[in-house]
């Protein structure tokens, strides 16, 4: 499974169990960010999280965003999903020294005290909204489930993303306690333990009889264009696009892309 959202579910525990891959996403915003490894790794399960949450969407035109602020240097991040499965996003800082090239962020230091908004919108309005100090605080708190988030990525020091995934598991309003909330699928184990097969991390769980209901691609795109950065320009005042030099450089801050465009 890579760059793929499965949704699996199992009738008889009534546990629904989905499993997101971002890996291609991840390598192709991290290094059209420039990131550092260290920011990578957590764009990278930033990204996983969005697409778990992106099993969410009833409407077409529907985006999930999870944003994240915190006091550490990360300084938080903004990633989205659509209905589609496409993923976009960035971290606040790109570069983190004294974490960089030191293997596996502590993510207690480069994060720290951190607040969480989830937020489901379709053009011109807002579905839901829900924050919390961590994704299981909001699917608890906010939603009112029963649910687990679990995230996993591993980045090399040249900021090649080996692996970037998640899992969320969910017992159903009317299912009895069946304990697999309390399995702990990533743990102290090294990096790999979500990159088994779905079966592999069904088999964890408990639920070999579990059946797969839904499979989506999933994939980096980003909704900015030169089109759109004009159309920026053209919003200002006269008195404001007489200031600006004959070409204006436009970057998209969610891909990092830039464009020129015409500042008169």
């Amino acid at each position: 499974m890579k760059d793929r959202r499965e949704e699996w579910f199992d009738a008889e525990k009534k546990v629904a169990v989905t499993i997101a891959d971002v890996t291609s996403a991840a390598q192709e915003l991290a290094r059209a960010h420039l990131c550092g490894p260290a920011s990578a790794y957590f764009l990278s399960k930033a990204l996983a999280a969005a697409a778990l949450l992106g099993a969410e969407t009833s409407e077409a035109d529907e985006v999930v965003s999870v944003q994240m602020k915190c006091k550490g240097p990360l300084g938080g991040f903004n990633v989205e999903c659509t209905a589609a499965g496409t993923l976009r996003g960035y971290t606040e800082r790109k570069i983190l020294d004294g974490f960089d090239g030191l293997g596996i962020p502590d993510e207690r230091k480069a994060v720290g005290e951190r607040q969480v908004q989830v937020t489901r919108s379709v053009p011109g309005r807002i579905v839901s909204q829900g924050i919390s100090t961590s994704l299981d605080g909001y699917l608890a708190g906010s939603l009112q489930r029963r649910a687990v988030i679990f995230l996993e990525a591993s980045v090399s020091d040249d900021v090649e993303i080996l692996e970037a995934r998640g899992v969320m598991v969910e017992e159903l309003p009317d299912a009895e306690r069946t304990g697999v909330l309390s399995v702990d699928l990533v743990g102290k184990s090294r990096p790999g333990a979500l990159a088994a097969s779905s079966r592999g991390i069904l088999s964890k769980l408990g639920l070999a009889h579990a059946e797969l209901r839904r499979s989506t691609p999933l994939s980096f795109a980003c909704r900015c264009s030169p089109e759109r950065a004009a159309a920026m320009l053209a919003a200002l005042s006269p008195e404001e696009r007489a200031s600006l030099p004959p070409t204006v450089d436009i970057t998209c801050h969610m891909c990092g892309r830039t464009f020129s465009v015409p500042g008169l």
